[in-house]
């Protein structure tokens, strides 16, 4: 199928990202937000974003004004009726994406292929919340996504082949590498991220080193370019325990992925990382 329109749900971080990545390899996009403050955030992060590649020198102004003029911000998916597919970027909550989808199965086309930005939550469940279970998959992009160059996809147990090359073309078509990850909790990337940057919780929880010296240790030591605390900061501690939970529930309750007390009690009292002003470091607001 061609696709010439994609709708992305959700103009936070993620959202406002896949739909500048998307605009940019000529996708007409509609970007939905039920928060019509945090729809014209989104648009401005996009712009802001799109300001620095001018300045840079990478794109003309021209070409920032046409990337921006095929994106059509709106408050509800009822004119994702006419895209051929439509990309979940919600929060990471099981609930709130089973209704997303609910409501998307009722509005999109019957041809429209629903993919998620899920980071870890099953495929298959979301997709059985569905009208077209062989028309739903995985599609989850890195942050943040105009610069991180990798997509991860995900077929569902009942993801058709026709839907697979549909998504990964797309995905390719956007300047993406992509990799195939099983339906399971976390796939590819959470599956060894995450619990990485719960030992290193667990390591500031435990006293065997400060925050700054575990950063340190890890960048300066393994040669990774962001320590896992403050990696943990930027992702947001909420979005990161939310992960944790899939992971601890998805594999029986492996106590390989508890999730660290410590990350639980940062979440309660609010201090989410970078989004918040607060989380293992403090950010100026």
């Amino acid at each position: 199928m061609e696709i010439k329109t994609i709708g992305v749900v959700g103009a936070g971080q993620m959202g406002n990202g896949i739909a500048q990545v998307a605009a940019g390899a000529g996708y007409n996009v509609l970007l939905a937000d039920v928060n019509a403050s945090a729809l014209e955030r989104g648009m401005g992060t996009i712009k802001n974003s799109l300001g620095r590649l001018v300045s840079k020198g990478v794109i003309t102004a021209a070409d920032a004004d046409a990337l921006v003029a095929r994106i059509t911000p709106c408050t509800d998916t009822a004119s994702f009726v006419g895209a051929e597919l439509i990309v979940e970027a919600a929060t990471e909550n099981v609930e709130l994406k089973y209704k997303i989808f609910e409501g998307l199965a009722r509005v999109a086309s019957p041809g429209a292929i629903l993919a998620t930005n899920t980071s870890s939550i099953s495929v298959t469940a979301i997709a059985a919340r569905t009208d077209r279970p062989d028309k739903v998959v995985g599609m989850h992009f890195m942050n943040p996504v105009p610069l991180m160059k990798l997509v991860e996809l995900i077929r569902g147990l009942a993801t058709s082949d026709e839907t697979f090359a549909a998504v990964e073309a797309a995905a390719q078509r956007m300047g993406k590498t992509t990799v195939v990850a099983r339906d399971m909790p976390g796939f590819l990337v959470n599956r060894i991220l995450m619990p990485y940057i719960n030992e290193a919780v667990y390591a500031l929880f435990e006293g065997i080193g400060s925050v700054e010296d575990i950063d340190t240790a890890m960048k300066l030591g393994t040669n990774v370019p962001m320590g896992p605390l403050t990696l943990a900061d930027f992702i947001g501690l909420d979005t990161c325990l939310a992960i944790m939970e899939v992971l601890h529930s998805g594999m029986g309750g492996d106590s390989k992925y508890r999730p660290c007390p410590l990350l639980r009690k940062y979440v309660e009292a609010g201090w989410l990382g970078k989004k918040s002003g607060r989380g293992f470091y403090t950010y100026a607001k």
